[in-house]
């Protein structure tokens, strides 16, 4: 396999809108692929309609997409933030359902009054900003607030009226329930019951706020960009107003609909007012239209409100798709039960019915996931011609994703053509390209240890169990053997799971560095020799900072992911520990600092050298200097030696030591050091055998006037390798 380089993009500022439930994805690296592949202005395909910004990303870089949206709220936030309405808009829809009346009161007021409590310091009467709930407790336990009047703030016990307000609204909520339900199915329809269990996860207080304000925005006389704009805003509400909001913060990601048995209840109506904000315009407008609307060559976004097996025939006959781009998807209950309950909330019963079979399913595991992955690239394999190339980026990669995605492709015909794998906290990069299907042959666990053997050797170093599971499907895809055409993709993916379980368990070569006994915990190891991959990336970047001036971060990511492609790609905390070990930044730029031009780190070099060879002289020792080495000899025979280092390349340096050896290093490398010792175990054991001390402190004994062994040896001792000050990306 020829890998790839991982594509590297940059974190919104903002998360944006159910960022919780959307791909977590950085900005930049789809564009970045369509920018290498000469295919400007042709059609793309996103079977998935999974990320809205991924299609608007291609859209904006000048390709026409083409999005299968079956999730009605993912397919409305797509239309959203392809041409967002201005602030003024999202101001004013807030504004206009703020004046709608409740009895005698606005609105605003209204709902306003259901979030009062006292300040525990001023005792005057302000917004609470959510109140703490533990489970299956009929009132809060705590508040959270800040008083704009004394300036109190932050978590306090509630009140006797806190409680009372709680359970005053609690009186009413049977009511308020049913009319909400009603809106997703009818009371007859035989899915009741799952609609129910759905609204189950929302509190008396949010469920009325939900409801009312619904009611009102019926009656309400809104131009259409106005009740676009009111539409997102209740969108965040709806999330905002459910029990899945764990305290302290503990599962920002939520997967399964579960309420934790602690959790906040946010002000749904400050919520309302931080949408407005949250909805800015961001990008260049996206011409979408709905299928079969024609879009301009310039781009735009296409959508079809369906499944692509309903679109496949027509897609082949109309539209010739230059390649397939999109997130894979990944199971989530939760969100799509709550799609399915937004939906019907927002635009009634027939909105949910093609999205229903979300509210029947509670479970979905990772063979369920496989099997819906296979038949949307099994329809794909049917309406491309071979050679198509498919971009998948995968958020939030686990093993058993890894193995239901690349078995799935694999299956139907598409040949993996790279994997690129940042770290376990990063999307993965996925290549295929369509093709015949493959014909299935027998596994050999021999292959799959022979892959992650030879991953684990030329890597240098330890790697977590995510590498080594994906080096042996890699492996299993290039060999056919991921799946015979017989079985279920549940057998296939746990006869899979096995065989690299067992490759691990049984590989003699392999060291566990673990407490727990899973194989998916700690990392895993092979005996090796040579530079490390940390030691290989750290040199890349000295170069680079030698030969160029005023670099940006992301210039000096995308030139070591050039070098280091695949699973060898460098991670961001790598590069950042290298840089602030190197260099100084100014601004947004990085320049080599003026003590680590090599000319002037070899004659520190010199220096050093002196220094030990002078130091060795006050204590009765004869030197042996051989290029950056020097020993101590008493009576002629090694006393100490000593490997003086100007970089913090000590995986190389700890090869060629023994338990006398000292490895001297500047002080600006102690981090970096430190640094690589927590990511790589065998590293740290090994240095465990020698001492490391800094430069300066051989000038410290050096003014010492009286020196022996003993003192020596103590002031070694007190020079430990220093960990980064305040908190460094560790992967």
């Amino acid at each position: 396999m020829e890998f790839k380089p991982y594509i590297p993009g940059f974190k919104p500022a903002e998360a944006g809108p159910l960022s919780r439930f959307l791909p977590a994805l950085e900005d930049g690296a789809i564009s970045g692929w369509l920018a290498a592949q000469s295919l400007t202005g042709a059609w793309l395909l996103d079977p998935f309609g999974f990320s809205p910004k991924l299609a608007l990303e291609a859209a904006r870089s000048g390709y026409r997409v083409l999005v299968t949206a079956n999730n009605p709220v993912t397919r409305f936030l797509l239309e959203v933030f392809a041409n967002p309405p201005p602030h003024s808009e999202f101001a004013a829809a807030l504004a206009d359902l703020g004046a709608a009346r409740k009895g005698d009161e606005r609105l605003q007021h209204h709902l306003q009054a259901l979030y009062l409590t006292q300040c525990e310091a001023c005792e005057k009467q302000i917004q609470a900003q959510s109140f703490l709930w533990r489970k299956g407790e009929d009132a809060p336990y705590a508040r959270i607030y800040q008083c704009p009047h004394c300036k109190d703030e932050g978590e306090r016990a509630v009140r006797d009226s806190d409680q009372e307000l709680a359970l005053q609204i609690a009186a009413t909520d049977a009511l308020h329930r049913t009319r909400l339900f009603e809106r997703v199915v009818s009371l007859k329809d035989e899915d009741r019951i799952y609609a129910e269990e759905a609204v189950e996860h929302y509190l008396p207080r949010p469920l009325y706020v939900i409801g009312t304000i619904l009611n009102r925005l019926e009656g309400m006389n809104l131009a259409p960009i106005r009740k676009q704009a009111l539409t997102a805003l209740l969108l965040l509400a709806f999330d905002a107003g459910n029990t899945l909001w764990a305290h302290p913060a503990q599962r920002p990601r939520p997967k399964q609909l579960s309420t934790p048995n602690q959790f906040r209840e946010n002000n749904l109506w400050s919520e309302l007012e931080r949408g407005v904000a949250l909805f800015a315009e961001s990008g260049s407008p996206v011409a979408v239209e709905a299928w079969p609307a024609k879009i301009p060559e310039t781009g735009g976004v296409c959508i079809y409100e369906g499944r692509l097996k309903d679109l496949a025939l027509e897609v082949k006959r109309e539209i010739p798709i230059a390649a397939v781009i999109g997130s894979l998807p990944r199971p989530n209950q939760a969100f799509w039960t709550l799609s399915a309950l937004w939906a019907g909330w927002l635009w009634g019963r027939d909105a949910v019915e093609p999205y229903k079979t979300a509210l029947r399913r509670r479970r979905y595991d990772w063979a369920w996931n496989a099997t819906a992955l296979h038949a949307v690239f099994n329809r794909l394999n049917d309406l491309l011609a071979d050679g198509v190339p498919v971009f998948g980026v995968m958020p939030e990669p686990e093993a058993p994703f890894m193995t239901s995605a690349i078995t799935a492709a694999h299956a139907a015909g598409f040949h993996l053509e790279s994997v690129a794998l940042r770290t376990e906290h990063d999307p993965v990069q996925l290549l295929w390209k369509s093709g015949a299907k493959p014909q299935p042959m027998p596994m050999d666990i021999e292959v799959i240890r022979t892959a992650m053997r030879e991953f684990l050797s030329a890597r240098g170093e330890p790697a977590g169990y995510l590498y080594l599971h994906t080096a042996g499907l890699i492996a299993l895809a290039e060999a056919n053997a991921l799946k015979q055409a017989e079985d279920e993709f549940d057998f296939a993916m746990r006869r899979t799971q096995s065989a690299l379980e067992q490759a691990l368990k049984d590989g003699r070569d392999f060291v566990h560095y673990s407490t727990g006994e899973g194989v998916d915990t700690g990392m895993w190891g092979v005996v090796t020799s040579g530079a490390s991959l940390t030691d290989r990336v750290e040199m890349a970047i000295v170069n680079h900072l030698q030969k160029h001036r005023n670099i940006i971060f992301l210039d000096v990511e995308n030139e070591l992911n050039l070098q280091f492609t695949g699973l060898m790609t460098p991670s961001k905390g790598l590069i950042y520990a290298v840089l602030k070990s190197y260099a100084e930044k100014d601004g947004g730029v990085w320049n080599l600092r003026k003590e680590d031009v090599a000319s002037a780190r070899r004659e520190e070099i010199k220096t050093i050298l002196g220094q030990l060879e002078e130091i060795g002289k006050r204590l009765g020792l004869q030197s042996r200097i051989e290029d950056k080495k020097i020993t101590w000899l008493e009576d002629g025979k090694p006393a100490r030696r000593f490997h003086v280092l100007a970089s913090a390349l000590v995986h190389r340096a700890a090869e060629d030591a023994d338990e006398q050896t000292i490895i001297v290093f500047p002080g600006g490398r102690s981090t970096l050091i430190a640094y690589k010792q927590d990511r790589d175990p065998a590293l740290k054991e090994r240095l465990k055998k020698f001492k490391l001390v800094k430069y300066r402190l051989l000038r410290s004994v050096l003014d010492l006037p009286i020196l022996t062994q003993a003192t020596f040896d103590e002031m070694v001792k007190s020079d430990p390798v220093e960990k980064a000050e305040g908190q460094m990306l560790m992967f």
